[in-house]
């Protein structure tokens, strides 16, 4: 499969602008996953909730979600987008995912970052993972990835591709992801943006890890990329590092304990 990873500078308070930004990265490409940054219908640094909540949509009646099920459609591909999802009145920093029928798996970010306590609430939807035409598709937003729980939980439920649409704005995550793609044997898909938003600077280096931690792409830190490759998604299926190392059969749950991994309901 080829997958691609946009990388650009989402705006806050324009909603078309994004939608324009998106549709011109996309218009060259012929992917069949496309991966989109955190946050991507409405921009990140919110000056209070009120904001936040102007800038959110409901899923149901989202123009945001419509454009991007039109573009799953020309593209006949999937996309994960972070998205300011509005539920009644409570808000949720989520990445769904889509394809040409509308919105095939919805994900709430369990981990808020800084500001985001004020605007959020934290996710509650779990740690699903979606099995789809092109694979086993689980999802992380940003900061989620300080968790090793969250990237293992949803390697154990079988993902075989993390998507991890983000607004990153520490220097860590693009070097610690190859490291959590090679324990889990997956791929892990960072988008991330780039920009300034007040007094935010975003790091961009949106990277794309295989099964070995081996680094497929990375972008720029600060130009508006799309970033693609072919992967054999299949790999991820074997947990083999060696013929006779499986790295979730060997692991001591007697020691350590076992994570509790539940449905994905």
């Amino acid at each position: 499969m080829k997958i691609s990873l946009l990388q650009y500078a989402p705006q806050l308070n324009n909603l078309q602008a994004n939608l324009d930004a998106i549709s011109a990265l996309m218009a060259p490409s012929d992917s069949d996953l496309y991966v989109l940054p955190e946050l991507s219908n409405s921009g990140y640094n919110f000056i209070d909730r009120q904001n936040a909540f102007d800038n959110s949509e409901s899923i149901e009646d989202s123009i945001y979600i419509q454009r991007l099920m039109a573009l799953a459609k020309n593209k006949n591909a999937h996309i994960v987008s972070g998205f300011c999802e509005r539920d009644n009145d409570k808000l949720y920093n989520s990445s769904v995912l889509i394809n040409s029928e509308g919105v095939a798996g919805l994900y709430r970010k369990l981990h808020l970052f800084l500001n985001e306590k004020d605007y959020f609430e934290p996710g509650n939807k779990g740690l699903p993972v979606f099995d789809t035409p092109i694979g086993k598709i689980g999802m992380l937003i940003c900061f989620d990835w300080m968790f090793p729980e969250a990237w293992r939980t949803l390697a154990l439920k079988g993902a075989q591709i993390i998507a991890h649409p983000s607004n990153l704005v520490l220097p860590y995550c693009q070097g610690v992801t190859p490291s959590y793609a090679l324990v889990n044997r997956c791929y892990t898909a960072t988008a991330n943006r780039i920009g300034t938003e007040g007094d935010l600077t975003f790091t961009g280096q949106s990277v794309l890890s295989d099964i070995n931690g081996k680094v497929v792409i990375k972008g720029s830190k600060d130009e508006s990329q799309l970033l693609s490759a072919e992967i054999d998604i299949s790999l991820a299926d074997s947990k083999y590092v060696t013929a006779r190392n499986h790295v979730f059969e060997d692991r001591r749950n007697d020691v350590y304990g076992d994570l509790n991994i539940g449905t994905n309901d």
